[in-house]
């Protein structure tokens, strides 16, 4: 029942940063884990990040270390702000339900949006 609208995708330089925004159709209070998700052309949709409803976080080996996930449950928003991209970061950006909690992985149940497309090249 949850939707997602993701913004804040775009064009930058190996290097350079986005900050990915997720704006909630309705409140975020009630949901457990949240996360980051990414395709690419001709892969399967991977996790990148996920985030607990006390804000506890995972990464995926790949991004950690560069990427920050957050939450702001007061305005219904999620965020991802990306640091020192590379080019194999280039994918589109979706959020949603699910991820890593505790050593376990909770399964998205909410529908897909259309994603915020990054693209990182020189």
């Amino acid at each position: 029942q949850v939707q997602f609208v993701e913004s804040g995708g775009g064009l930058v330089q190996p290097g350079g940063s986005l900050r990915l925004s997720c704006a909630a159709s309705k409140s975020i209070f009630t949901i457990y884990v949240m996360g980051w998700y990414r395709q690419s052309p001709g892969k399967q949709r991977e996790l990148v990040a996920s985030i607990s409803s006390a804000g506890s976080t995972n990464y995926a080996a790949s991004v950690k270390g560069r990427f920050t996930i957050s939450r702001d449950n007061a305005q219904n928003t999620m965020y991802l702000q990306m640091n020192s991209l590379q080019p194999e970061d280039t994918a589109v950006y979706y959020c949603n339900t699910g991820g890593y909690y505790s050593g376990r992985y909770y399964e998205t149940i909410s529908s897909w949006g259309q994603g915020t497309q990054v693209t990182v090249s020189s």
